[in-house]
């Protein structure tokens, strides 16, 4: 059995992504040369939102693309254990080449997931920058990455999951911790 404790409810959300927006724009000195990238498929979604608070905040729209990272996983042959990988494929509107990225997940657990993204990056351009924003950071890496944007630190232990559902692929907004009884 599984116990769950909600630890951001929609508003929650709606803030920290608010938050990291103001931040994006105040570290980049507005939003020349800047794109959002996220990594499928909840981090596309906040990437989305991001890019929508930015426009409210800048009065310009910022470009938004979407990276599918599973062939740049180091697990691969573990998760699919002989099936074909489904790869959903890739967009990015504009060169990146020499363009700051805000690459955007969901949750920043080993850093495993932000380094198959990093070079999914590199084989499309060579950005001058590329920061990390994320709504969750739980801990527990296993490679030196770390965020740039956090929405909320969520310490974690290892038995526990961080559940990130949004209303785009789960029909609500909602961060849940699960631990296993």
């Amino acid at each position: 059995m599984q116990q769950e404790t909600i630890v951001l409810d929609e508003k929650a959300i709606q803030r920290a992504l608010t938050r990291i927006a103001h931040e994006i724009i105040e570290r980049n000195k507005g939003i020349d040369d800047c794109i959002i990238v996220g990594i499928k498929t909840r981090g596309i979604y906040l990437a989305e939102r991001l890019a929508k608070r930015i426009e409210k905040i800048e009065g310009e729209k910022i470009p938004v693309g979407e990276i599918d990272i599973t062939l740049y996983r180091d697990d691969l042959s573990i998760k699919t254990k002989n099936l074909e990988p489904e790869v959903k494929g890739s967009h990015v509107p504009v060169d990146i080449s020499n363009k700051k990225v805000i690459l955007v997940d969901d949750v920043l657990y080993t850093g495993r997931t932000v380094r198959a993204g990093m070079d999914a990056l590199m084989d499309i351009g060579r950005p001058s920058l590329i920061q990390l924003a994320v709504l969750v950071d739980r801990g527990h890496r296993e490679l030196p990455v770390r965020a740039d944007f956090i929405g909320k630190n969520i310490p974690t232990s290892k038995q526990e999951r961080i559940v990130v559902e949004l209303i785009e692929a789960d029909n609500k907004d909602q961060v849940s911790i699960h631990k296993n009884e």
